[in-house]
C-alpha cells in the first residue's frame, strides 16, 4: 500500500507539474496583451517576439558566469571523486561497430546534398542519433560489462517516448521566448512536422543516459555524500523554490527578452519543489545528498552530446537556427 501510495504522489506531481508549465507562461503572455491562439501555431512557423539586440558583452559576460558558478563546480566534484573502475575486458560487440559505420554514412549523407538522397536528406538526424545511442552504448558494454541496451531492454525502449515528450515540452516553451526556430521544413503539414521532430526528440534522454554510462566506466559511480539539511529548512527551501519557478513560468510570457533562461531552469524547480513538498525524493533535495558525482556525470553527458547535436546540427538541411537577445 505504501508503495502504491508513493506512485500515486509522483504521478500526481508530474501532473501538476506539466499543469503549471503548459498553464503560467500562457498566462503570462495573456496578461501582457498577448492573444493565446498565436501560441497554438502548428507547426510553429510566425515569428512574433522582437527580439533585443544581440550583445556581444552579455554574452561574455554569461560564458564566464558558466564557467564559474557552473563548469568549474562540475569538474571539482568530476576530480574529488575520480576512480577509475576496472575494465570488464569484453571485445567490442558487433552492433557496436555497425553503429559506428551506419553513424559515418548518416554523417557524411547529413554534411552533403546528392541529388539522388534529395527526398532524404532532412530525415539524416534520426539516423545519427539512434547511430550514436548503440556505439554509446556499446563502449558501456565494451568497458563495463553493462548497457542499457543489453542489460535493461525495456527501460531502454521506454525511453524513446519519455524523450519525446520531455522535448516536446520545451519545444512548446520555446513558443513564448523563440530562441530557436527550423529551417528547411516549410513545405511539411501539421501531420510530417509532428513525425519528423518526434522521432528526433525521442533520441535526446537515451542519449544523454548512454554518454553518461560511458563517463561512468572511466570515472566511477561512488556517490559524494553530503550531510543533508533539516526537514524544515528543505520544506522553505522548497517553497521559495516553487515561488521561484511560478515566477519563472510566468516572466517567460511576460518579459521573454529578459528571463528567456528560465524557459530550461523553472520546470526542474517546479518538479524538485513539488517532490520535496510531497515528501518524496527530488532531483535538487535528495539526489545531491546522495550522489553530487551523479549530478556532475549527468550534466557532463548533456554537455558532450550537446557538442555533437550543435556539430551535427551546423552543415544538416532541415536544423535549428538560435535566435536569442
Amino acid at each position: 500500500m505504501k508503495v502504491d501510495r508513493q506512485k500515486l504522489h509522483i504521478v500526481a506531481v508530474l501532473l501538476l507539474s506539466l499543469l503549471m508549465c503548459v498553464s503560467l507562461p500562457m498566462i503570462g503572455a495573456v496578461l501582457s496583451g498577448e492573444a493565446a491562439a498565436k501560441y497554438l501555431e502548428f507547426p510553429p512557423r510566425t515569428h512574433y517576439v522582437e527580439h533585443a539586440p544581440y550583445r556581444v558583452g552579455a554574452f561574455w559576460l554569461v560564458a564566464v558566469l558558466e564557467l564559474v558558478f557552473l563548469y568549474l563546480p562540475l569538474a571539482a566534484v568530476l576530480i574529488k571523486t575520480a576512480e577509475i573502475p576496472p575494465l570488464a575486458r569484453r571485445g567490442f560487440p558487433w552492433w557496436g561497430w555497425l553503429g559506428i559505420v551506419a553513424g559515418a554514412v548518416s554523417w557524411g549523407l547529413a554534411w552533403t546534398r546528392f541529388p539522388w538522397f534529395a527526398g532524404f536528406q532532412r530525415h539524416t538526424f534520426s539516423p545519427l542519433w539512434l547511430s550514436y545511442i548503440v556505439v554509446v552504448n556499446a563502449v558501456s558494454f565494451w568497458r563495463g560489462g553493462r548497457c542499457m541496451l543489453t542489460d535493461t531492454p525495456r527501460f531502454f525502449l521506454l525511453l524513446f517516448p519519455v524523450s519525446a515528450a520531455f522535448w516536446w515540452l520545451f519545444e512548446y516553451l520555446n513558443r513564448f521566448v523563440q530562441n530557436w526556430y527550423y529551417v528547411g521544413i516549410d513545405d511539411l503539414s501539421a501531420a510530417e512536422y509532428f513525425w519528423l521532430a518526434t522521432l528526433p526528440y525521442s533520441t535526446v534522454l537515451p542519449a544523454v543516459l548512454g554518454t553518461y554510462n560511458v563517463l561512468t566506466t572511466f570515472l566511477g559511480d561512488t556517490p559524494l555524500v553530503l550531510e543533508r539539511s533539516g526537514t524544515r529548512r528543505r520544506e522553505a527551501l522548497a517553497t521559495l523554490m516553487l515561488a521561484l519557478a511560478v515566477f519563472g513560468l510566468l516572466g517567460i510570457g511576460l518579459w521573454s527578452n529578459f528571463l528567456f533562461p528560465l524557459l530550461w531552469i523553472a520546470p526542474l524547480l517546479v518538479l524538485s519543489a513539488l517532490m520535496e513538498l510531497a515528501g518524496e525524493d527530488s532531483l535538487l533535495f535528495h539526489l545531491p545528498s546522495r550522489g553530487m558525482k551523479r549530478l556532475a556525470l549527468l550534466a557532463s553527458a548533456a554537455l558532450i552530446c550537446g557538442f555533437f547535436w550543435e556539430m551535427w546540427n551546423y552543415c544538416s538541411l532541415a536544423k535549428w537556427v538560435y535566435e536569442v537577445p
